[in-house]
């Protein structure tokens, strides 16, 4: 600065005028991204919560044509439908028992390929093929290996048991595990080795010197680390236990065993027959327990694993 030239006063801002000013930065930070947000908000808006709201009046109402008002009735009649109490018996039934497998299964599997076995690589592969495989030809597979004149009563009968109609017994599902399973095992794996590989080493190095086990450290630290990836690997479970419904549905149609018969079934006829306000009450109510169990995983997920940092 030159000599003889005064410089400009400064100013001083209280506390309460710099929160202020900073207040107003962020509103005007927010009006400028509010156009880029709104087409995602009008498309949500058009294709989300409009027809959800639409179903909630068809659930309200006797049919589309009268659209007398029932309030409740629709929902009663459905909780009293055999179908709809069988459907939602088996799909129950083999989430409860899936969803588990689909993360512990994969979770030890990813623990033992972290470590230094010959030929890993290669089990990799092996486990991540299936996702590669078209559904069509798992079906192909499956109605080959699982019929009644199908390769796995060619081989039980060496042993000399009864050929089973393996999709047309109680042993349905045990055959739709078993293909959850053999699809969902090895994109769960990927998951948990990458969630272990991101674990500090610092602190397994420090639990190891002060005498830690490998079962100590996992269940003291990896899986605390870990519990956010197991919530998020359950949720993904969940959803494609759902997603099962396609291959029962080219394996078996529209009417399966009884074992096999799923909420989508039920769905998926109830459609057909173009009855709209039971299909719209069943709809709800299934929304309503996938909210109950998504805010319980993540309320799990806030409780044991909130305070680690990522």
């Amino acid at each position: 600065m030159q000599e003889g030239t005064v410089s400009p006063p400064q100013k001083h801002y209280t506390q309460k005028q710099l929160l202020a000013r900073q207040k107003r930065r962020m509103r005007r930070e927010r009006l400028r991204t509010l156009p880029f947000l709104m087409p995602s908000f009008i498309g949500v808006l058009i294709f989300f919560v409009l027809p959800f709201l639409v179903v909630i009046y068809y659930s309200m109402i006797d049919n589309p044509i009268t659209k007398n008002f029932v309030f409740l009735k629709n929902f009663s009649a459905l909780l009293n439908n055999a179908a709809f109490k069988l459907a939602v018996k088996n799909t129950i039934s083999f989430s409860v028992i899936a969803v588990p497998l689909a993360v512990i299964l994969p979770l030890l599997l990813a623990i033992v390929l972290m470590g230094n076995i010959p030929g890993r690589s290669r089990f990799r592969t092996m486990f991540i093929t299936p996702l590669m495989v078209p559904v069509a030809s798992v079906v192909l597979i499956w109605q080959v290996v699982f019929h009644y004149n199908g390769v796995l009563n060619e081989i039980t009968s060496i042993f000399g048991a009864e050929p089973v109609d393996w999709l047309k017994s109680q042993y349905g599902q045990i055959v739709l595990l078993v293909l959850f399973l053999w699809k969902n095992i090895g994109y769960n794996m990927i998951l948990f080795m990458s969630a272990l590989a991101a674990i500090p080493k610092d602190i397994l190095e420090v639990a190891t010197l002060e005498g830690a086990g490998p079962i100590r450290r996992f269940f003291s630290i990896k899986l605390r680390y870990l519990s956010s990836s197991i919530i998020f690997v359950a949720l993904l479970s969940l959803i494609n236990s759902f997603k099962v419904f396609r291959e029962v549905y080219l394996l078996t149609g529209d009417y399966p065993f009884d074992s096999l018969y799923l909420l989508q079934h039920f769905m998926n006829n109830t459609f057909k027959s173009l009855d709209y306000q039971k299909l719209s009450a069943a709809a709800i109510i299934m929304s309503l327990v996938m909210i109950v169990i998504i805010g319980a995983m993540l309320f799990v997920d806030d409780k044991f694993g909130g305070d680690i940092e990522e």
